[in-house]
């Protein structure tokens, strides 16, 4: 059955292949870039780290803040205490860009995520150039050798790689790559819905040393608890910070419920 993430990564697979630049050129490029931050370490931090994210709309929830200002809202995650940000930067669904990812790069200080449906190396890459300090390579997305290859180049290229899983086979796969650090999405990729018991179901199932981070669904305090209590390092939290008049404020809340559930 075809779920919007095909449109998505069919979109993206057109793009890559009129992508004439050098994949060569972009790699030298990239490896005479300022040192990548630690986007991995950031999150290790006690209790749950939060990686707030910069989203301004979604296939699944439509306009989010169309008139958010990516400089603004960086700025404020940082000195609320968010450990990395993540910055969309797919134009046609998110709303994203790469502007938005250099510009939150000249503002902040914390490692930054591309977050973004990456297909091919000269994706990995330029989120290298642009600023990021990790990239997210989805596995639903991608041929178990192409996620080898995509997060050995972005290894290569100095930057931490977040895999994104929905299942045990999924995380099965991350394994065989060597991820180290993995996110559990708990949207359904066929319905849309956020399953807020899938993180804790997963969470047993990683093996150690792996930095465990949730993603989709997180809005409250209590579901900060129980990411702290199943062990989650992190999680990625994005539409209740968009949404909020104070985002600063939401954010400091839900890092304090996941210090009291640790």
């Amino acid at each position: 059955m075809p779920t919007y993430l095909d449109k998505i990564i069919e979109d993206h697979r057109e793009r890559a292949r009129t992508d004439l630049r050098s994949t060569r050129d972009l790699w030298l490029k990239a490896l005479d870039t300022e040192p990548c931050l630690g986007f991995r370490k950031a999150l290790l931090g006690s209790g749950v780290s939060i990686i707030a994210e910069i989203k301004r709309r979604s296939p699944s929830k439509g306009e989010l803040n169309v008139a958010l200002d990516s400089v603004s809202q960086a700025k404020s995650y940082e000195a609320f205490g968010a450990s990395c940000i993540s910055v969309l930067t797919d134009e046609n669904y998110f709303a994203g860009s790469l502007e938005d990812l250099r510009q939150v790069r000249r503002n902040v200080q914390i490692p930054l995520l591309r977050k973004d449906f990456t297909v091919c190396a000269n994706d990995v890459i330029d989120a290298r150039i642009n600023g990021a300090d990790a990239v997210l390579l989805i596995v639903a997305a991608l041929s178990q050798r192409e996620l080898a290859d995509l997060h050995g180049l972005a290894l290569e290229v100095g930057l931490d790689v977040l895999v994104e899983v929905h299942d045990e086979g999924e995380l099965a796969r991350a394994n065989d790559v060597g991820a180290d650090l993995v996110g559990v999405n708990q949207r359904n990729l066929f319905t849309f819905e956020v399953d807020t018991q899938k993180a804790a179901e997963m969470a047993k199932l990683f093996s150690s040393g792996v930095v465990k981070v949730c993603e989709s669904g997180i809005s409250s305090g209590k579901q900060m608890q129980m990411l702290a209590k199943a062990g989650y390092n992190a999680a990625l939290v994005g539409e209740v910070l968009v949404r909020s008049t104070h985002p600063g404020q939401t954010l400091l809340g839900l890092l304090d419920a996941g210090r009291s559930g640790s």
